[in-house]
């Protein structure tokens, strides 16, 4: 797949079919998104890949999020917004993307952008793949929980989540034409 039709394609895939992802196919994702530009080459992300049970965890972690969420708006969700929720989908695979913790402010903001762009390359390379995802940062709402039932220690802190899976539905296309484009950029010479 070209390059620039992969950017176009690739969604936030809500709905995704029961199908197993083949471990090849992970394992070539995660390859991809430790190819990712980092500070000083430290690669300071870490992956976990969340299967069988401990998703439904997750889920269960997420709808008490969206419930708060709910509470404090006063107003409820669309109910597609709390079945995703619970059930991520119904993804068969998540993907935690962790990044090293560092005393030094400037390097901790340089790790949450390597991280970032590690969860960017692992997003384009399951399009690439035919598989969908969705970057997601509310479940993080939750870290308390997820540190326990992920065992994450304390030198990292959670960057995102995504579900990985073959997409039952896609949502529509992006539009590639960004009117206010010209207004976000500046010329400077």
């Amino acid at each position: 797949m070209d390059f620039f039709d992969t950017l176009c394609k690739r969604r936030s895939v809500r709905k995704y079919l029961p199908d197993p992802v083949p471990p090849a196919d992970i394992t070539r994702i995660l390859q991809a998104a430790n190819m990712a530009p980092s500070a000083m080459n430290h690669k300071p992300w870490e992956f976990l890949v969340v299967t069988g049970d401990l998703i439904r965890e997750l889920g269960v972690s997420f709808e008490r999020v969206v419930d708060r969420i709910q509470k404090t708006r006063g107003e409820e969700l669309p109910a597609e917004v709390v079945t995703f929720a619970r059930t991520y989908g119904g993804a068969p695979v998540a993907i935690v993307v962790l990044c090293t913790i560092s005393d030094l402010p400037n390097f901790q903001r340089a790790y949450l952008e390597s991280a970032s762009a590690a969860m960017e390359n692992l997003l384009l390379a399951a399009t690439a793949l035919g598989l969908g995802t969705c970057w997601m940062g509310g479940p993080l709402e939750d870290e308390p929980f997820l540190r326990k039932i992920l065992e994450i220690p304390e030198n990292l802190t959670l960057v995102a989540i995504t579900p990985l899976g073959y997409p039952q539905e896609m949502p529509g296309p992006h539009s590639v034409f960004d009117p206010d484009l010209e207004k976000k950029i500046r010329w400077i010479s």
